[in-house]
């Protein structure tokens, strides 16, 4: 038997609003990301850009230390820190810190090795931020982590192919919720995949949005960066990863109907801000 999603609309997302944003950059969130590496340093600056466009305060970047240096000249609007060259090592002083005090944590962009992100996953719970944001290879490696050494609040940002690692079967074709509503409720979490929402206690939400220009490499990683730059700004788990997938989607309609296939990822975090303006103006 299916489930019904709730339709997002232009309606349902200026009843929802978004929190004020105060008169600094302080009010508006702070968020890390932590994620990178030497085969794909840009995921990190995309996700980085992401949610400082949807209006998130403050970002910084966690990232190996062969990147950091030319992720910081990339976007000089972050902070940058590098992680310890032992992913096992616990993440102490500054970095500890702001992982601990951050409104946001969002860990997987542009990781490539499946031991070392578990390990990272694990090192940064233990710093115990309020909202984590798992995404890429911080999902896949999911199952082989207990549920409760993370953090209450978890957002999943999940492909389709990491969606059924967490399922152990591939997913259902089409728009029907109940796999992933199964996810969410396996892993208390609110869960991400395209068009799709999900939360445990069954609520769900569909967006009719995008296109196959979002079948663009980065794209994922605007996509988390937007999701957990809402979170990081105070908006509830399930509604930031409503707005950030709608947001992203909504972008690529709105590059498609502009320019066509063909635009690059960059491009996309680039169109969120008018995206939501236009939304909430309206």
């Amino acid at each position: 038997m299916s489930s019904r999603s709730e339709l997002v609309t232009d309606a349902v997302l200026r009843e929802w609003g978004l929190p004020a944003p105060g008169d600094s950059k302080k009010s508006r969130g702070e968020i890390v990301i932590v994620g990178g590496a030497r085969s794909s340093p840009g995921a990190v600056i995309l996700a980085g850009e992401a949610a400082l466009r949807v209006g998130a305060g403050r970002v910084a970047l966690a990232v190996p230390g062969s990147i950091d240096a030319h992720v910081g000249i990339a976007l000089p609007e972050a902070g940058i820190y590098a992680l310890p060259d032992d992913a096992d090592a616990p993440l102490e002083g500054r970095l500890g810190e702001h992982l601990g005090s951050a409104d946001a944590v969002l860990i997987g962009p542009g990781f490539d090795d499946p031991a070392e992100t578990r390990a990272t996953v694990l090192a940064v719970a233990d710093t115990a931020p309020a909202c984590l944001v798992l995404d890429a290879f911080a999902v896949g490696v999911l199952p082989d982590i207990d549920r409760s050494a993370l953090p209450d609040t978890m957002i999943l940002t999940a492909n389709k192919e990491e969606a059924a690692i967490l399922l152990g079967r591939p997913l259902a074709d089409g728009d029907d919720p109940t796999d992933l509503l199964e996810i969410a409720r396996r892993f208390d979490a609110v869960v991400s995949c395209y068009g799709l929402t999900a939360r445990p206690d069954g609520r769900s939400w569909r967006i009719d949005e995008g296109g196959p220009g979002l079948g663009t490499s980065g794209s994922g990683d605007v996509r988390a960066g937007a999701i957990a730059g809402f979170a990081a700004r105070g908006v509830e788990p399930e509604r930031a990863a409503v707005w950030g997938a709608w947001a992203h989607a909504r972008a690529g309609t709105r590059l498609s109907e502009r320019i066509g296939l063909g635009f690059l990822a960059r491009e996309l975090a680039a169109e969120l801000t008018p995206t939501m303006k236009d939304v909430l103006a309206a």
